[in-house]
């Protein structure tokens, strides 16, 4: 078959990084980093610092022509300065030179985000110190490996170090500080500026920095790029694109910062951290740019939206999820939006070279005895090579592509749960498998691209006609079965390697009696739960679908559609269940349990050890809207209950109770049913029984909606007399004035949480129930 060929040169390769692979953290006198304060018990990674060769020598295997690695930065100063760590050094020069003897190229990058924790303890990135300290690890580095390593990255991806480390806290060191995120983008910036002069300093032949690149689209775009935009729209746009992408890019790359940006940056942190000549000291040539890619960002105007915390300065925009695709982290698959970005950067910043140094995807993988089928991950990584290609061809200068990531690893705050790898690390034995992404990611190297046309993939008929057996019987050699003869078996067996088979549900099934169905069971009705609703149903069959599994929408309304439902998974017509409850108990749920199907449900069931299930955190999310009343001076706060046979009702109560007691306060509760003319009528009788009420924090944003239409009434104004908080973040939340502050449950989130936690279930893997955390969005009501 022809081969869609890449350019003459094109390098192909794959990129890691030392803390999440090295482990041995306090080998050969390696310092404390905030990865290791920020996540102390998940250390040992993949050994690679003990197993390198074997890493290396699975590289060559491969074909692997190129790998980037990370430098530790506190393994060579594990105080963060003064004279470098030999045995460190010691460790990238045998790793350097394992490569070289194997063939693959080194591409060494120098920070990927490992800090030393002493240089935290100075203040981090936040304080300019910290960049010229990275000059002199730099140098000392080059002055080790320079000799070897021709091609060397400064920085990897700063807005992930400054926005996630300092803004919203989910990266380490945790800090939640707007201000400190500007600033340390800002150093970071500079520390490559600085890096880049001590590089070529030691005489380093290329360099470049390495940036996370995310289109930014409005939902409408992502099918269609170029679609006009309202006024409003295309402002959010423009917004979310300075602060991710051209707050690093312009400076690196044109010596300024968007002018859009430098307003935000002012009100927020100041200017007093951007000096003089440093624009000019970040804007050092460069050989190469580094873009990883995974996803867009898509975004749209939303009035009275809140700034999300790792975005500073998106007030007004809403970040949103869209009907496509999606990998095991629920990261939207678009690989049209990488040729996307190669276009916008050739066009913008002509003459720079530009290289893939990460693209990949982390999909539930599942280990058996004949490989590791990921068909996910292989179609993922093509579609993505075949948007490279199309880039190239158009004339864009990508010199290369590296698979993020060589294997399995320490993803970060996720710790291990998430599978990114080529390679398969079992992390009890450190055992590594090929993955089938890993041997065909292999043959494309081999033939320099991707086949023009993609094979189709040999069917159970054609491996049962190449070994002269029945249909049944090659299933019964997939699934081990005992019964079938041993030379037999070994026909069947060769003629599955001969035809590159991979074995799927279908095969299965005739022995399992799989029957790839599952059953999505909607039972109604959701008090104000349309959004919720409607998001499980999007997402929940977006992912089974991806993962081959045929779904079957069945409603629970009535005691006649139980007894049905219930016949037709006790018949094994489904694999699994998806269960919407209704608000309040019935016994689906429990006669579900009892059918040995694996069942899931979304909300916590009054038994929580019944089946496993998805909710948010009710109580936190409730205990963090009173907390913010009584942060702002409120004193006689009155809680709209809901009604009180609902478990989530119940729940939001108990946070409730919990932070008033907590601040010595007594709650002062009125129930009411799931409407707004309910949460009214208890806004009256709050109002009646205690007269100089200053807040009310209701169940749910129906009742809090109530609430604002009482106090009109009443002549009280909000926030100035009454400050009012809800629960949901539905639509009209924003929509009314002034905007309702309220607790923000991810909808899209707990769908995708179900289908995984479904699918785990499916797999026959432990799983637990899943409660995800409430953000509280403040708004003009308090």
């Amino acid at each position: 078959m022809s081969t869609a060929a890449f350019p003459e040169g094109f390098v192909w390769g794959v990129s890691t990084s030392a803390y999440q692979i090295e482990g041995a953290t306090s080998a050969g006198g390696r310092g404390r980093s905030i990865w290791d304060t920020f996540s102390a018990d998940r250390a040992e990674a993949c050994d690679h610092y003990h197993r390198y060769r074997d890493d290396v020598r699975l590289m060559k295997d491969l074909g692997i022509a190129a790998y980037r690695f990370s430098v530790s930065w506190p393994r060579i100063f594990p105080g963060g300065s003064g004279e470098p760590n030999e045995a460190g050094l010691d460790f990238y020069d045998r790793l350097v030179d394992a490569l070289l003897e194997a063939g693959v190229t080194p591409y060494a990058t120098l920070y990927h985000w490992d800090l030393p924790q002493a240089l935290e303890d100075a203040g981090g990135w936040p304080e300019r110190e910290t960049a010229h300290r990275f000059a002199d690890y730099a140098a000392a580095v080059a002055a080790r490996l320079g000799d070897r390593v021709d091609t060397w990255f400064t920085v990897n991806e700063p807005w992930v170090a400054a926005f996630l480390g300092y803004g919203s806290g989910i990266h380490a060191p945790g800090r939640t500080s707007p201000a400190d995120a500007f600033r340390a983008a800002h150093h970071l910036l500079l520390a490559h500026g600085l890096g880049t002069q001590a590089l070529r300093a030691a005489g380093a032949a290329k360099v470049g920095g390495v940036l996370n690149i995310s289109p930014v689209l409005t939902p409408g775009q992502v099918g269609d790029p170029g679609r006009p935009l309202s006024e409003e729209d295309a402002e959010a746009v423009g917004r979310i694109d300075a602060l991710v992408n051209r707050q690093f890019l312009d400076p690196m790359l044109r010596g300024s910062y968007p002018a859009e940006l430098l307003p935000i940056v002012e009100r927020t942190a100041g200017l007093g951290h951007l000096r003089d000549g440093d624009l000019e000291l970040i804007a050092q040539p460069i050989d190469l740019l580094g873009v990883n890619y995974y996803t867009p960002l898509v975004v749209q105007a939303q009035p009275s939206e809140p700034a999300d915390p790792a975005y500073p300065g998106s007030e007004g925009v809403l970040f949103c999820t869209v009907p496509t695709a999606v990998t095991a982290m629920g990261w939207p698959i678009v690989p049209g939006c990488l040729s996307l970005a190669l276009r916008r950067l050739a066009a913008e910043f002509p003459g720079t070279d530009l290289m893939i140094t990460e693209n990949g995807a982390d999909f539930v993988d599942v280990v058996t005895g004949d490989g590791i089928h990921d068909v996910e991950r292989v179609s993922f990584i093509e579609e993505h090579l075949r948007a490279v290609r199309v880039a190239v061809q158009e004339g864009v200068p990508v010199r290369g592509y590296l698979v993020w990531s060589l294997l399995d690893n320490l993803e970060w705050a996720d710790g291990y749960q998430r599978k990114f790898g080529l390679v398969h690390v079992d992390f009890a034995t450190q055992r590594r498998r090929l993955k089938d992404s890993a041997l065909w990611y292999r043959d494309v190297i081999r033939r320099g691209g991707l086949l023009e046309s993609r094979p189709k993939r040999p069917t159970l008929e054609t491996v049962a006609a190449r070994a002269g057996v029945s249909r049944a019987t090659v299933s019964r050699v997939v699934n081990g079965e005992a019964s079938v003869r041993p030379e037999v078996r070994e026909t069947v067996l060769l003629a599955i390697k001969e035809l590159a088979y991979v074995p799927n549900a279908a095969a299965r099934s005739l022995v399992t009696r799989s029957t790839n169905s599952v059953a999505l069971v909607l039972s109604v009705p959701r008090q104000g739960g349309d959004q919720l609703t409607a998001a499980v149903v999007q997402y929940v069959t977006s992912v089974l679908e991806g993962a081959g599994k045929q779904i079957t929408l069945m409603l629970a309304d009535t005691a006649e559609s139980h007894r049905r439902i219930v016949q037709h998974v006790e018949a094994r017509l489904v694999d699994g269940v998806v269960l919407l409850p209704p608000d309040r108990g019935d016994t689906l749920a429990e006669r579900l349990s009892r059918t040995g199907v694996p069942v899931v449900l979304l909300g916590k069931p009054a038994i929580a050890s019944l089946v496993p299930y998805v909710d948010v955190d009710n109580a936190g999310g409730a205990a963090a809207a009173t907390e913010h009343l009584l942060a702002g001076g409120r004193s006689r706060i009155g809680m709209i209950t809901g009604p009180l046979d609902l478990i989530a009702m119940q729940d939001r109560l108990a946070g409730h109770r919990d932070a008033m007691r907590r601040a010595g306060r007594q709650p002062l509760l009125a129930p009411a049913e799931l409407t707004r003319s309910s949460g009214a009528a208890a806004t009256r009788r709050l109002l009646g029984d205690d007269p100089a009420l200053d807040a009310v924090f209701a169940a749910t944003d129906q009742l809090a909606l109530g609430a604002l239409q009482a106090a009109r009434e009443a002549g009280r104004r909000v926030p100035e007399d009454l400050a009012v908080v809800g629960f949901d973040d539905v639509d009209a939340a924003s929509a009314v004035v002034p905007g309702l502050t309220t607790v923000r449950v991810p909808a899209a989130e707990q769908a995708l949480a179900l289908a995984r936690l479904l699918l785990s279930r499916l797999e026959g893997r432990h799983t637990e129930s899943v409660v995800l955390p409430a953000r509280l969005v403040v708004r003009g009501s308090a």
